[in-house]
């Protein structure tokens, strides 16, 4: 049975073939279940575990071959020499009669409650019960409309964060819980887009290019997860913000700001803090299969280079010495892992930077300075280096977050808003559950 997908075509399991398609993991088992398109439970038919993932490396077949599926290109890394130009492997033919035994297994399992994480990762049930408070804060704060509350709720950037605070636990649009929540963002920011250009960002004129990629990202993000009628809206205005992005870093700069963004599309330099949600909304574009140009990108990463500080490894605000420290250091790191530029040494000097002092000042819950900005970024990007670096960063993040959390879910305002600080503390506590396909990781990095 042939599954068509939005980046080709995905055979199941049974019919032998490798799963191509970069939005998501999942099985056809017998020919029964149909394969889950993106943001549905698949399962792995050995294991009979249920994997809520909507991108990335959950696919396990018999525990031996893990489909590493990040993007279209991807696929054509995974051709071994046992492989055909259609993926076909002679391995996978031989566990065919295996597959059809455990299969039944796998049935069976759709009985069985889903756990949200990752396969193989445990997540305390603290932390677990401290994302779903956060949750309920913002789904009980949404208005009608899908615009928040306090700072910045009307601008979108507040909706699309939300958005993807609750992809990130593992809910979509078809959810039952929090599907409703999560159209009502993807609504919101339809209506505030300007439908000549794409741009989102004309609901706040001097700092517009953040709401833009934010906006972006989550677009990208959630594509392929709802509707065919909110698709059809989706599509043009996601195809107009990437071209705007990308016009808006051919804006002649100076060499030393060349390749970044800043406030507007028209500005002629650039900051880390802006072009770094730029790159995630290009990079999610790309796994969403927009066509960006590799000099895009190329030119993207010489910029985040150029930000770090070579005295101490930490990245900064616009080059040199200035605003260096633990808020935009792991978003350095998480550039350049979005980059390609997997443990690539400045990311490894960064991680150390973060990590060996081990004191987060800049990321504790009573500093006033981009508290919740700077954790989200040292959460995602240290997660993406894996090893005990991100082990005893999670443990303190956890142990000095959650005392902080109020009784209603929410954490204190940032940026004058308590939606946004609950959704970026959501965002920095989610990474182990893998289901935002922006974040998915190297499945080589070690967990041990």
């Amino acid at each position: 049975m042939i599954h068509r997908r939005p980046a080709g075509t995905g055979l199941c399991v049974l019919c032998v073939m490798i799963l191509r398609c970069p939005f998501g993991t999942g099985l056809c088992v017998l020919c029964v279940i149909i394969l889950r398109r993106p943001g549905r439970t698949g399962l792995c038919v050995l294991c009979v575990t249920i994997l809520r993932r909507p991108v990335g490396t959950g696919l396990c077949v018999l525990c031996v071959i893990i489909l590493r599926r990040r993007s279209a290109s991807d696929a054509r890394s995974l051709r071994g020499p046992g492989c055909n130009a259609r993926g076909r492997c002679g391995m996978l033919r031989a566990m065919h009669i295996r597959h059809l035994l455990a299969s039944f297994l796998a049935i069976a399992a759709l009985l069985a409650p889903p756990r949200a994480a990752a396969q193989g990762v445990t997540v305390p049930d603290e932390v677990d019960e401290a994302i779903e408070r956060g949750l309920e804060y913002l789904a009980s704060v949404q208005k009608p409309d899908g615009s928040f509350p306090d700072n910045h709720g009307t601008t979108g950037s507040i909706s699309a964060l939300a958005g993807m605070a609750f992809l990130a636990k593992g809910y979509t649009p078809d959810s039952d819980k929090y599907g409703e929540n999560i159209d009502r963002c993807i609504d919101y920011i339809l209506s505030i887009v300007d439908p000549t250009n794409g741009y989102f960002g004309v609901t706040k004129p001097g700092s517009g290019m953040y709401v833009h990629a934010i906006c972006t990202l989550f677009l990208t993000e959630v594509s392929g997860m709802v509707s065919p009628e909110r698709q059809a809206r989706m599509d043009p205005v996601i195809e107009k913000a990437v071209k705007l992005i990308i016009d808006a870093q051919n804006i002649r700069k100076s060499e030393w700001n060349q390749g970044g963004w800043r406030y507007t599309p028209k500005s002629s330099d650039s900051d880390m803090s802006c072009s770094g949600w730029v790159i995630m909304a290009l990079r999610s574009a790309r796994l969403n299969g927009a066509r960006i140009p590799n000099d895009t990108m190329s030119r993207a990463l010489d910029y985040v280079k150029r930000m770090c500080y070579s005295a101490d490894g930490s990245f900064t605000y616009q080059g040199g010495n200035s605003g260096s420290g633990d808020t935009l250091t792991g978003a350095g790191i998480l550039y350049l892992e979005l980059c390609g530029r997997h443990n690539d040494p400045m990311a490894l000097r960064a991680a150390r930077f973060l990590t060996e002092r081990r004191r987060y000042t800049e990321l504790r819950p009573n500093n006033n300075n981009n508290r919740a900005y700077g954790l989200y970024y040292a959460s995602q990007g240290l997660f993406q280096i894996g090893g005990t670096g991100w082990d005893d960063f999670q443990r303190w993040m956890y142990s000095t977050w959650i005392p902080a959390q109020s009784g209603n879910g929410s954490w204190s305002a940032e940026e004058n808003s308590r939606p946004y600080a609950t959704a970026m503390v959501v965002l920095a506590f989610t990474p182990p559950y893998r289901q935002l396909p922006i974040y998915q990781r190297d499945e080589q990095v070690d967990e041990d």
